[in-house]
């Protein structure tokens, strides 16, 4: 999956001078396409035959199934990020050391561990890869503490250093294990499921949105800073329906300890994106020069910010 998308690294580079000089228009039409496909399933459907929510079965497990379809796997973000040529930015990263303090509490623990998940995408994607393994030590912790230690385990742990360099197994091992944790814990708690992948979503779209907010000022002219930015402002863009779809699944979820707030704060975040109709309109007809800066998703990331907040703290 990700073959194409390092070659894209390869040509956008790591340097924000060198994006500035070879970030064409051709990368910029190859990202919306990646980024439409990753907000929706992988295989092309008539929309007709695609089955509507209100069609699907009524029970969470169902929803939480259906879910996941669109959105994105705890990879999928970090890695479109990392092939825009974007520079790594540490400051986004969870800090591992407070994994102990989630442990005690349930809620806390699944969305961590879907948030550390998203960390370790990104941190491998940038081939750090010590430091993902070491995530992936205390994620081992979160995933005990939950009941599904049988996926974030020492196998795990061992085919991640086997892999160091190939980041396409890298993302698929990580992946998979998401995959295998949450239907671990819908058999048991269909709400820390949910969890966990609101989680991995939520830290996916901070460290995007962070990339956007924290990127120098004063490196080059806010013209060509905003060109470099606009593949990642799209990635952004993109994940409404994800937004969409994880508001539904916790809105179905029992409503105890932290779900009513995310939910809270997540139909203020569908709200955020709703604001953005003209920019989307434009996005849909090719045409994004000028239209996609800082303050185009401002409102999306003061939220977001929130969300992360909460869940990290």
């Amino acid at each position: 999956m990700f073959t194409g998308l390092e070659k894209c690294a390869k040509i956008g580079g790591l340097n924000a001078t060198t994006m500035k000089l070879r970030l064409s228009a051709a990368l910029l039409f190859l990202f919306s396409v990646l980024i439409i496909v990753s907000c929706g399933p992988k295989k092309a459907k008539n929309d007709k035959d695609e089955p509507g929510l209100e069609d699907a079965p009524k029970d969470l497990g169902s929803e939480v199934q259906g879910m996941t379809k669109c959105v994105p796997k705890p990879s999928e973000i970090p890695y479109l990020i990392q092939a825009t040529g974007a520079e790594y930015n540490q400051s986004l990263i969870n800090d591992r050391r407070k994994a102990d303090s989630y442990a005690s509490q349930s809620d806390k623990a699944a969305m961590n561990l879907g948030g550390y998940s998203a960390d370790i995408a990104y941190l491998s994607s940038y081939d750090k890869t010590q430091e993902a393994i070491n995530h992936l030590n205390v994620s081992k912790g979160l995933a005990d503490k939950l009941g599904v230690s049988a996926t974030f385990d020492q196998k795990l742990l061992q085919e991640f250093e086997k892999n160091i360099g190939n980041k396409d197994k890298l993302a698929q091992l990580l992946d998979s294990a998401s995959t295998k944790t949450g239907d671990l814990l819908k058999q048991g708690n269909q709400k820390l499921a949910a969890l966990m992948v609101t989680g991995s979503f939520i830290e996916s779209l901070y460290i995007a949105t962070g990339i956007i907010k924290t990127y120098p000022k004063d490196m080059l002219p806010d013209d060509q800073r905003n060109r470099i930015l606009t593949p990642v402002i799209q990635i952004i863009i993109k994940q409404e329906c994800s937004v969409s779809e994880i508001s539904k699944i916790l809105s179905s979820a029992e409503q105890t300890g932290s779900v009513p707030t995310i939910v809270a704060d997540l139909k203020q975040l569908q709200e955020s994106y709703g604001k953005l109709g003209a920019v989307k309109d434009q996005i849909a007809k090719g045409s994004t020069k000028s239209i996609l800066n800082d303050q185009t998703i401002a409102d999306i990331t003061a939220v977001v910010e929130k969300l992360r907040g909460d869940m990290v703290k």
